[in-house]
């Protein structure tokens, strides 16, 4: 006889959702004791990416215990780890297989999508069939990879037009046609470097709907408490196509997308798809008793927009602290057992205040802020 969804409190779901996002482990510290940052990646199958720096610590926070920035950028280095347009025509960070993964999900509806800005700046197909060439033929004979500026002065140079965001729009149509993304660096600057060929290994490319299934496990394990539509918004995809594959996950796998009441919303979490895992499903043995205490994330973290839906995160008050403008631009976080209260500053200028909390936090709160602040080791 069925018993119906496990019930979890929102503040058990928001410690589970620290857990598995990788923030917090059973002994309480930030990390995941014996990951390395490709771990750290290819689990959550793709980190928001569109500002460098954030990104490189995001996946730091979440390695084991030590882990460095330049840890991180050897992984891109080492060609583990890249960084491209995989979905909603955002940069993400991500693996080379999950790159191709992704692309042969979302790749054309975002080619369609930004066609109309191309029309509009004057891009239209015999330009980006002319920028694709030169773009193919120069990093063909790059050793390392090419710069932004590299390439746009090549592009220039044969009479392509690179003026105002027109350069970063071809670079972007690129990145989602698979013939070019993010990957070592060069200082503190990534190089753009050819994308290989279906499979990226030259074995056959995975199958839309295995992959579809696949990453909806992963997203699942890896961000749970979630739902089907957070799934589809963070995929930049339909929800009726994104909801039956979650429906064949559960048919195959049961353990791979459980379903929890939240609050009275049903929700999924997963196992780990090689062990049981920080994102195994709350049960006799899952420890979600004690506060998760303070965990500081770095701006755009997935903790906040890996999810259609942030309210049991964030409240509106807290989210105008992040995002105080209209620009779309998200600083870093201060979650309090699990709760979104304020932003923080890595190098606070000189009489400015390291963090900003909504009101009413108690002042032994604000102390822990403050050290956790003072702690933080990643730049």
């Amino acid at each position: 006889m069925s018993t119906g969804p496990a019930e979890l409190s929102p503040v058990a779901a928001r410690r589970l959702r620290l857990r598995c996002q990788g923030l917090t482990v059973p002994d309480g510290d930030g990390g995941r004791p014996d990951a390395s940052p490709v771990d750290v990646v290819r689990r959550m199958v793709a980190l928001q990416g569109q500002d460098l720096p954030a990104v490189l610590r995001a996946i730091a926070v979440r390695s084991r215990p030590g882990t460095t920035l330049d840890d991180v950028r050897a992984a891109f280095d080492a060609g583990e780890l890249v960084r491209g347009w995989t979905q909603r025509g955002t940069l993400f960070a991500t693996t080379p297989g999950d790159l191709a993964a992704l692309l042969s999900l979302t790749g054309a509806r975002m080619l369609h999508t930004g066609r109309r800005v191309r029309e509009t700046e004057g891009l239209d197909d015999d330009v980006a069939a002319r920028a694709e060439a030169i773009a193919r033929e120069a990093l063909g004979s790059s050793a390392g990879g090419l710069t932004r500026t590299a390439m746009t002065e090549r592009w220039q140079q044969a009479g392509v037009p690179v003026e105002g965001q027109r350069g970063y729009h071809l670079i972007a149509m690129l990145g989602v046609r698979g013939v070019l993304h993010w990957g070592p660096f060069a200082g503190a600057q990534q190089l753009m470097v050819a994308t290989p060929g279906a499979g990226h290994g030259g074995g056959p490319a995975e199958e839309p709907g295995t992959a579809l299934r696949r990453i909806a496990r992963s997203y699942i394990a890896s961000r749970g408490p979630v739902t089907p539509d957070d799934l589809a918004w963070w995929l930049g995809l339909p929800k009726v196509p994104v909801r039956a594959a979650v429906t064949a996950l559960r048919a195959e796998r049961p353990d791979a997308a459980a379903e929890v009441l939240v609050d009275g919303r049903v929700m999924l979490v997963g196992r780990e798809p090689g062990g049981p895992g920080a994102g195994a499903p709350p049960g006799p043995g899952t420890d979600l008793a004690g506060p998760s205490g303070v965990v500081l994330v770095p701006g755009f973290d997935e903790i906040l927009l890996g999810y259609q839906d942030r309210e049991l995160v964030a409240d509106a008050e807290a989210m105008r602290t992040v995002v105080p403008f209209t620009n779309g631009i998200f600083r870093p976080a201060v979650l309090l057992d699990g709760r979104l209260v304020g932003t923080w500053r890595r190098a606070p200028k000189r009489d400015e205040a390291p963090f900003e909390l909504v009101p009413g936090i108690p002042a032994p709160a604000r102390a822990a802020v403050d050290a956790a602040v003072a702690a933080w080791h990643l730049g």
